[in-house]
Parts: C-alpha cells; sequence; structure tokens
C-alpha cells in the first residue's frame, strides 16, 4: 500500500512539474511574441530619430572644350547636358565610371540652345533666328548604345524625339533687340521673358494648347523671376518685391515683401519645383526667408512662413526633395543645410567641396555641379528630416490661410507638401474615446449597480449573463449596423438622442413613483423584478417618442429647421459626425465596463453593508456611501479598461466615420482614428519612406498609450480584489 502511495505521488509530481514546465514555456512564448512586437515597431519607426547626411560618392569632371549646362542622374541611366564650344548640346551618360558623349544636339550657331529643368526633367530649349521656340524633353532622344548618332536632322522629323515637344513663336522684332532673356517651364504653361532697356517682355504659352498665349510687358524692372506652376511673376522695383499673376489685369502688381537689398546680378529668389513655395535670400538681415501661395483678401498671394538665420554667409542655391518635405540648402561657404521644408528646423549641416553651384535631387542622390565638375553625394537616414515641430505643431502649407495641423499624406504627383500632423489622429481618437465613455458609463454602472445590489439572486444570475454574452459580438457588426442604419438616421436621431438625454432622468423618477403602488397588485412572485420591467418599458416608449414624434414637434414649436441648422454647422456629413461614432463604440464597449464593474460591487463584503443597515441607514445610503466608496478603485479600472478599449478599437471607427482627419474637438464635425489611420494608410505606404515609419511611429504611440491605460486598471482592479478577499 504504501508502495503504491508512493508511486502514485511520483507519478504526480512528474505532471505537475510537467505541467509547469509547459505553462511556463508557453507564457515564456507570449511574452516572446509581445517583446518581439515591441521591438518590430520600435525598430520600423526608430530611422525618425536619426540625423540625415550626405555621403559622397564621386566626381566627375568635364573637358575643358565643354560646360556643364543641366545635370542629370546619370548613376541611374539619366544623361546630362554640356555646351561644347561648337554650339552644340552634347547629351553624356556614365559608363565603367566615367563620362562619355551619347548624342549631341547640332543646330547652326545662330540658333540660342539653352535647357531648362522642372520637376526634375531637363528639356533642350532651342530658338531660331526667326524666334521660333522648341522645347524637346531629354528623356525623348534615344540614349542607347546601339545608335550614337548625331541629331543633326531638324527637331519635329526625328525619329528618336517623341510628340510630346512644345513649340510656338516669340515676337520677331522682340526677339532680336534683346539684351536678355529666361524661360521657366511648368506642367501647364511655358513662359518666356526678355529684357531689351527700360522693358521686360513676358509671354505665357499654354503647353496643352499653344495657341492660348498671354503677352505683358513691363516697365522700370530691377529684377524679374518666373513662376509659372503658380501662374504668376515676381518683379523687383528698387527694394520692393511685387507679384503679377497671370489674371490680373494688364500689369497690376501686388506688393509682396519689402526691404530687399542685394545686387542685381546676384541671385536671391529660389522658387522650388511647382512654384508655390519660393525662398527669399536677403543680405540686409542675412536670413533665409520662405514664402508660400496663400488665400489672402486680394486672391492668392505669397506670404512669409519662418525664417533660417544665416551668417556672413549667401545662398547659391535650394534643390527639394521629390517625396520628402526636405530641402537642401548650398551657401557660398561650401555649406549643404538639411532643412525641414514645412517646419523650417535645419536638421543637420555638412560641408562639402567648393565648386559647386547648384544642387538637385534625384531620388535619394544629391547632385552638385558647375560649369566643369559633377559631383554626387547619397543621402543616408533622410527620414530623419522629420521633426517634432512637423509633427506636433500648426504649420503654414501651401494653400492655407493659417497655420493648421493636416494629416494628407496622399498625393498623385511628386514634389508635393506632405502634411504629417499628428495632432488631428490624436483628437480624433481621445475625443471618441472619451464621448464613448460618456455614453457607456451611465449605462454599464447604472446596469452593474442594480444587478449586484438592488437584483435579486436569481434575476442576476439571467441579466449578467446575458449583458456579458453582448460583449462577443463582433466590433464589425456594430460597425456594419451603425453604418448601414445609424448613419443614414442621424440627423433625426440626433435630435432624438438630445431630446432623449433631457427626458430620461424624468420618465424613471415617474416610473419609480408608480412601479411600487402598481406592483402591489401584482402576484408575489411578480413582484421582485417589476421594477425591471417598468424601467424598460419606460426608456423604450420614451425612445419612441424621441424618435418619432420630438423632433418634429419640438422644431416646429422653435420655428426653425433644425437639420439645416445643424448641417450647416459642420464641414462633415451628419451621418459621419463624433456623436455617431461614440454612439457605436459605447455600445461596444458597454459591456466590458459592466462586467467589471459589477464584480467590484458584488465583492463588497456583505458584513459591511448589513453593519450599514444595522445602523439604521437606507439601501440608497449603504449604496452611496459604503458600496461605492468601497468599490471606487474597481469601477474606476473598468472605466479605465473600457478607455483603453475604445481608444484601441478600429473596425468601429473605420466603417461609421469619414475618416477625416480634422483638428477640431466638435461634436458635429467628422474624425479620424489612430487606428482607423493605420488601417487605411499601411497597406498603401512604401516600405521604408518616412510615411511608413510614421505610421509605425503612431503604432507606436498606441501601443504605448493602451499599454500604460490597461496596466493601472489592472494594478487598481488587483488592490480592490485584495481588500475584498481579506476584508
Amino acid at each position: 500500500m504504501t508502495f503504491d502511495s508512493n508511486s502514485s505521488n511520483k507519478k504526480r509530481q512528474r505532471n505537475d512539474k510537467l505541467s509547469r514546465y509547459v505553462v511556463t514555456g508557453f507564457g515564456g512564448l507570449v511574452l516572446l511574441t509581445l517583446v518581439i512586437l515591441i521591438t518590430h515597431l520600435i525598430s520600423q519607426a526608430l530611422p525618425l530619430t536619426y540625423i540625415p547626411n550626405l555621403k559622397h560618392l564621386n566626381t566627375f569632371t568635364t573637358s575643358k572644350s565643354e560646360a556643364l549646362v543641366s545635370a542629370g542622374d546619370i548613376v541611374n541611366g539619366q544623361p546630362l547636358l554640356v555646351r561644347k564650344s561648337d554650339c552644340r548640346l552634347g547629351l553624356k551618360l556614365l559608363q565603367d565610371n566615367t563620362l562619355v558623349s551619347n548624342h549631341e544636339y547640332i543646330r547652326p550657331c545662330e540658333h540660342v540652345l539653352s535647357a531648362d529643368s522642372v520637376m526634375g526633367e531637363n528639356y533642350i530649349v532651342d530658338i531660331s533666328p526667326n524666334a521660333l521656340v522648341r522645347v524637346l524633353p531629354v528623356r525623348s532622344f534615344n540614349v542607347s548604345d546601339n545608335n550614337l548618332a548625331d541629331m543633326a536632322a531638324p527637331p519635329q522629323t526625328a525619329q528618336s524625339v517623341l510628340t510630346n515637344n512644345i513649340t510656338f513663336s516669340l515676337p520677331k522684332e522682340v526677339w532680336k533687340e534683346r539684351e536678355s532673356w529666361d524661360m521657366a517651364l511648368s506642367s501647364k504653361w511655358a513662359v518666356v521673358s526678355i529684357t531689351h532697356g527700360d522693358s521686360v517682355f513676358v509671354r505665357w504659352v499654354n503647353r496643352k494648347r499653344p495657341t492660348h498665349i498671354v503677352d505683358k510687358r513691363f516697365y522700370n524692372i530691377d529684377r524679374l523671376t518666373l513662376l509659372p506652376g503658380s501662374e504668376s511673376v515676381l518683379l523687383q522695383v528698387d527694394q520692393t518685391l511685387y507679384l503679377n499673376r497671370l489674371r490680373d489685369e494688364g500689369v497690376a502688381l501686388l506688393p509682396v515683401v519689402g526691404n530687399v537689398s542685394a545686387s542685381l546680378d546676384e541671385k536671391i529668389v529660389f522658387p522650388l519645383a511647382k512654384d508655390r513655395t519660393f525662398f527669399l535670400m536677403n543680405s540686409k538681415t542675412e536670413t533665409l526667408t520662405r514664402w508660400v501661395l496663400s488665400k489672402t483678401d486680394k486672391g492668392l498671394s505669397f506670404e512669409q512662413t519662418y525664417q533660417i538665420p544665416l551668417r556672413n554667409e549667401k545662398v547659391k542655391d535650394v534643390a527639394e526633395h521629390a517625396s520628402m518635405n526636405l530641402v537642401a540648402v548650398l551657401t557660398s561657404n561650401a555649406r549643404v543645410l538639411l532643412v525641414n521644408r514645412v517646419s523650417g528646423d535645419v536638421v543637420s549641416s555638412q560641408k562639402i567641396d567648393d565648386s559647386a553651384e547648384q544642387i538637385i535631387w534625384y531620388g535619394n542622390k544629391l547632385y552638385g555641379f558647375s560649369d566643369s565638375t559633377l559631383s554626387v553625394w547619397e543621402g543616408q537616414h533622410l527620414s530623419g528630416i522629420t521633426t517634432w515641430s512637423s509633427l506636433f505643431d500648426p504649420q503654414h502649407y501651401e494653400g492655407y490661410e493659417t497655420e493648421e495641423t493636416v494629416w494628407q499624406t496622399t498625393s498623385a504627383s511628386d514634389f508635393q507638401e506632405a502634411k504629417f500632423s499628428l495632432t488631428p489622429l490624436l483628437i480624433g481618437s481621445i475625443k471618441a474615446s472619451l464621448l464613448a465613455l460618456l455614453i457607456a458609463i451611465p449605462v454599464a454602472i447604472g446596469a452593474a449597480i442594480y444587478t449586484a445590489f438592488f437584483a435579486k439572486s436569481r434575476m442576476r444570475n439571467i441579466v449578467k449573463p446575458a449583458i456579458e454574452l453582448l460583449e462577443a459580438i463582433p466590433s464589425v457588426l456594430i460597425g456594419f449596423i451603425a453604418a448601414i442604419w445609424l448613419s443614414p438616421k442621424a440627423e433625426q436621431f440626433l435630435f432624438s438622442f438630445a431630446f432623449f438625454l433631457i427626458v430620461i432622468p424624468f420618465v424613471l423618477i415617474a416610473v419609480a413613483v408608480v412601479q411600487r403602488p402598481v406592483a402591489e397588485y401584482l402576484p408575489k412572485h411578480l413582484r421582485h423584478g417589476a421594477e425591471l420591467i417598468f424601467a424598460i418599458g419606460g426608456v423604450f416608449l420614451l425612445g419612441f417618442i424621441s424618435v418619432e414624434f420630438a423632433p418634429s414637434i419640438v422644431l416646429s414649436l422653435m420655428g426653425v429647421e433644425g437639420f439645416t441648422l445643424l448641417a450647416a454647422e459642420s464641414d462633415s456629413p451628419i451621418g459621419k459626425t463624433t456623436i455617431v461614432v461614440a454612439l457605436a463604440l459605447g455600445v461596444a464597449i458597454s459591456p466590458s465596463i459592466y462586467s467589471l464593474a459589477e464584480d467590484a460591487i458584488n465583492g463588497v463584503p456583505t458584513d459591511l453593508k448589513h453593519a450599514s443597515f444595522a445602523l439604521g441607514a437606507t439601501r440608497l445610503q449603504t449604496l452611496l456611501h459604503i458600496v461605492l466608496h468601497v468599490a471606487l478603485p474597481g469601477i474606476v479600472a473598468a472605466i479605465m479598461l473600457g478607455f483603453g478599449r475604445a481608444f484601441g478599437e478600429t473596425m468601429i471607427v473605420l466603417m461609421v466615420t469619414g475618416n477625416t482627419p480634422i483638428s477640431s474637438w466638435g461634436l458635429i464635425e467628422g474624425l479620424r482614428a489612430l487606428t482607423a489611420n493605420l488601417a487605411i494608410e499601411l497597406p498603401e505606404a512604401d516600405v521604408s519612406s518616412a510615411h511608413y515609419q510614421i505610421l509605425f511611429f503612431t503604432a507606436c504611440i498606441l501601443f504605448l498609450f493602451t499599454f500604460l491605460v490597461n496596466t493601472v486598471a489592472e494594478l487598481i482592479r488587483q488592490r480592490i480584489r485584495g481588500r475584498a478577499y481579506y476584508g
């Protein structure tokens, strides 16, 4: 008998040990998974903290008979342009780490040949003695190794030229009398300015409709800068910059900025690719200021946003990155400043060789060139250009009247300002979660108080599992019902809900007064729980009256068209407002709050309640001063857990809201939550891009917030359980 007992004990110990190892192993796997998840989130967002820098790759030199006209992305096979001594333009490619000639564009020396670059694409500009202008994209030439023939044929008949070149004419007499000229291109316009004496002739040509031409002539102009992307021209008279827009009548001038001091042969205006922003170098104040196109009372004009101080140096050139909010500023001291174009934060400064006169970005490579040299730098950790200011502070974006916090990342083209402000997303998440709590707390806590304190055990055993069963309903189903049924009825429902909230306390008081006398006439076995039937009946009756009759009666008495008035107060559709989201979200989190709060209230020791009754306290006094006081930590924990779930909810806010990132605390405005933003944009973001890394940064914020809230709630919950257990 002893042998059998010892054998059984050893077997049980082995099973217990094995079970302990299995449980510990799976627990360790859970912790390991959590660590891997956190590590992955942090590793994907960490590049935002790196300082961007430039790594020099190579420097190329052209021959003495060639002058570099326009750089190209030679590392990736795009040719650059050089001017040869015999009036020709040559195309050069990089082969075996050497610049080799590939094509030559040959025209008579009477022709004026030049080059222009717009949004990373190079163009050849060919103007004949008869003032016929031809603009040909360099990419339209066949630059394969198998075709090294010169381009001797006229451009319009050359087989290698595509049909997207531009051809138009200038006034022959004006062209012949020119002293200087300039040309600029945008996606829609080609603009040529011709200076003669004290007058400047400007011709606008629509690239899509070359017959659409606008001519203007200005007099006594000291300096002129063409901004075809914004359909405007900057003109300097004395020390003041003026703006003339294409749609302005004649040569009307709108003052932009005064106190501009610089020699006329010095470049001070540096437009970005789309001409909606330019940088202005002011030698007198030694600052580089940013000016953006904004809506004013006089129409679209340029307004200053920020300034970058420069000491004892001038700006040679400014280049913007095609897909990041990154601007490189080349100074006279052979420095390159890497600047966040939105916030103006100078993130890094780096010395380069002093041969570069102009710079241009191609992808993540920065090209600096002069007449005879071309240097290439590779940008590293460029997503580190993102700053706290650009993520959280209001910024003055292109086209906006004032500083705002905006999240808008998608664009149909490059060289677009990306708006990465997280403030609208945080406001959306917090606003929806807090309002959902305002809806869920009275319902959930009220139900918990009833079942844990007032209801009989039999009633509690029926109601509590039924409510907790609602927690198993998928949130996507709640979101679907809200999107299909609630949103279309939102206009009427919002008034009904407001009426319901105002009247419901009076209805419940009336039900409480009437319920007891009526219950006396019911059979004895039906009296217990009758208060629940009366309350539910009163609520449903009030809900029916609120939906069907209250809005029309109240609005007719007030004499206003409430739905129209409500819609006019919001830029968002009424069915996509915060209140509608909060209603659906409040329903989703109510069972969780109820279950935890009910356990906390029910866990209050019975001896405390009996002692209160023995001292003559009523049930209501016992509830307020004893039960709720003891259960308060558990109730707070339940509310915090509900808040954490609401903050982390995805499907409801994704399906019910209009997903409009608006920085507004208004209840009838739309919103976009952090979770919904991740679900929408993460599948479309380019891996390793700044957009992708910022999304992971928002995921880190979401994880940290919910982790802290749930941890604090669980600590409070454990504390109240310990109190209840030990009395």
